[in-house]
């Protein structure tokens, strides 16, 4: 089922996509939890993702797990975490 909000379409709810060539950031989801519905960007464009590598994907996790909102569907760092596997 595929949802449209702010213009962007998504496979559905809490489902990251890349984001549109010369966007800010390298991915975009639509979060929801409960009733309210946010569009979150997420990733630095510009970067590989490296999480195959077992000492970056543990330097990350470690680095990224102290930073406010690791629980918190609205925040970037929550789905960026997500996407590393932490």
């Amino acid at each position: 089922m595929a949802i449209k909000h702010r213009g962007i379409t998504f496979q559905g709810y809490n489902k990251p996509r890349r984001a549109e060539p010369g966007s800010s950031k390298k991915f975009v989801v639509a979060a929801k939890k409960g009733d309210e519905v946010r569009l979150v960007r997420f990733g630095d464009p510009n970067m590989s993702i490296k999480k195959d590598q077992p000492k970056r994907k543990a330097s990350y996790c470690a680095r990224s797990g102290g930073i406010k909102g690791t629980a918190d569907k609205f925040s970037a760092n929550y789905w960026s975490r997500k996407k590393w596997n932490c």
